[in-house]
């Protein structure tokens, strides 16, 4: 009996799919932009609702978000080569 899980990267470990460094990187710049994307939204919402004007709230949310992006490309990176908690394959 195969135990499957939620969590798609493990399946992707368990199903024997492997991807390179370069792989790796483009995965976590595509990640990093499509979730920035989303945060981008929210943060020039909220900045608007508390500002009451939409230019400053568009500021306010793409230089948090210009910044929020290369620290979460950094952090993504950086945990890449953290082995802690990964099984190896047997």
């Amino acid at each position: 009996m195969s135990i499957v899980s939620p969590f798609p990267s493990s399946r992707i470990r368990s199903e024997g799919f492997s991807r390179s460094a370069l792989q790796a990187r483009k995965r976590a710049v595509v990640k990093t932009l499509c979730y920035r994307l989303v945060m981008v939204v929210i943060t020039d919402f909220v900045a608007w609702v508390v500002v009451g004007g939409l230019g400053d709230a568009v500021n306010i949310g793409l230089a948090a978000n210009v910044v929020k992006t290369g620290t979460d490309y950094v952090y993504e990176r950086t945990w890449d080569h953290i082995s802690w908690c990964l099984s190896t394959p047997a």
